[in-house]
């Protein structure tokens, strides 16, 4: 734990960059996720159903574009996807298929590199301590509107992580007569 974190005093743990982090009882403690909970995979009820991905855990800059790029590496593909965060907390509900012509899924190696994903739970606001905040970089706005099919959102992350965009937020709407409009809040990684 200490190539992580660091000093460690009753409980809390000083990072290498002065921050404190809490490490919760229970929880993962090579990465500083407060529970396993953080990442919940779950089979479809009935044959043909897809699996649920719920990732719930403090948000990052470029969170949902990880976890979707760790999907795409596993020989999944996203037929839905639901990502909400107040900036702060993220929570991200993503179902998925195996691809037919992939060897077996691991399980839970996807949820070991879902865990390694999500950032340390952290009290620095508690103790009056101001996180180093990185440099903002400029944020884009994509639009995309198409005609709804099975697995475009997947295509469409995977195309944009391909052009090393990183996604910041995507918002997406369905209309009842089949048309998608995605919005991607996108950086261009430089």
């Amino acid at each position: 734990m200490a190539k992580y974190f660091g000093k460690k005093e009753g409980g809390l743990e000083r990072g290498n960059s002065g921050c404190w982090s809490f490490q919760a009882a229970g929880a993962v403690p090579d990465i500083g996720v407060p529970s396993d909970d953080a990442v919940v995979i779950q089979k479809g009820k009935k044959q043909g159903e897809p699996f649920v991905i719920t990732v719930n855990c403090p948000d990052k800059a470029g969170l949902g574009c990880d976890v979707c790029w760790i999907i795409l590496d596993f020989g999944l593909y996203i037929v839905k996807g639901d990502f909400t965060t107040d900036g702060i907390w993220c929570y991200i509900v993503i179902w998925v298929f195996p691809y037919s012509t992939s060897p077996t899924v691991r399980w839970s190696n996807v949820k070991e590199r879902l865990l390694a994903v999500c950032p340390a739970f952290s009290v620095s606001a508690f103790l009056n301590e101001t996180p180093p905040k990185p440099a903002p970089s400029q944020v884009f706005l994509l639009t995309f509107c198409s005609t709804d099919r099975k697995g475009l959102l997947h295509d469409v992350t995977r195309v944009l992580c391909e052009l090393e965009l990183m996604i910041q937020r995507v918002k997406v709407t369905t209309t009842p007569d089949g048309r998608v409009m995605d919005l991607f809040f996108i950086t261009d990684n430089l």
